[in-house]
């Protein structure tokens, strides 16, 4: 039987989704509890590998399991009883064997979280990107706009080997809200390269403190280099959805 998680995590503490070699990853903690309850253990496919830090409300993965007693919903007790509090299985549905966590998603959704005061309030913390100085609003959605569409986004990743086979992905849009001094930038897009969104948010943020200007940003767009240098912290980030295609 395939089957179909939702896993949620808070990523400080964890080095990423990808299994690492010191077993810390959130992969390696899902398997961990798969080896807890089955003798031969079970591969998880994840949608995609998220940096350590970064946290997410619906990373989806999938596990082939033998036909057992066990349902989809037993199965989600069952696995949450052997993780750490920082990561839990939010749910379990039985998948069409040719569903592919990765291979099957058609977009992704990130959001990205500032903390725009002077002081980073207490609850905020590995929550957010504390920026103490001002944000421009209208030029943070101005920078948003820049970045929506397909581009060749080689300026705006990090280095990561094997490269990737393109550089050219598509962004369906960058929603900027303002909530006080929380600022949420929620990206829509068909994939991402190494650190994209990390760095666009970099970007975006330089752009509406006026310390990068609107010119420089399109000639890296333009011209895929050099690379952007600026990175947003990974505790801001939070990967909220996968879409696959309707059934």
């Amino acid at each position: 039987m395939r089957l179909r998680l939702e896993i949620a995590y808070h990523g400080a503490g964890h080095t990423g989704w990808q299994s690492q070699a010191g077993g810390d990853s959130v992969q390696d903690a899902v398997e961990r509890a798969f080896q807890a309850l089955l003798p031969e253990g079970a591969r998880v496919h994840g949608a995609g590998r998220t940096d350590a830090g970064v946290h997410a409300a619906a990373q989806t993965a999938h596990a082939d399991v033998p036909y057992t007693r066990l349902s989809p919903r037993e199965w989600l007790h069952a696995l949450n009883a052997h993780l750490p509090p920082s990561i839990r299985i939010m749910s379990a549905t039985q998948a069409p064997t040719e569903f592919h966590a990765r291979f099957s998603a058609v977009s992704k959704v990130y959001t990205y979280r500032i903390w725009n005061a002077p002081a980073l309030h207490p609850m905020e913390r590995d929550r957010a990107w504390h920026v103490p100085t001002h944000i421009d609003p209208d030029a943070l959605r101005a920078a948003a706009t820049l970045f929506t569409g397909t581009h060749d986004f080689a300026a705006f990743s990090a280095k990561r080997e094997p490269p990737p086979h393109s550089t050219i992905r598509t962004i369906h849009s960058i929603d900027v809200e303002t909530d006080g001094p929380s600022i949420s930038l929620t990206f829509t897009g068909d994939g991402f390269l190494y650190k994209m969104v990390r760095i666009l948010t970099a970007a975006c943020i330089r752009l509406a403190q006026r310390k990068t200007p609107p010119a420089t940003l399109e000639s890296l767009l333009e011209n895929g280099a050099p690379r952007f240098t600026h990175t947003a912290p990974a505790h801001g980030l939070c990967l909220v959805r996968v879409d696959y295609p309707a059934a």
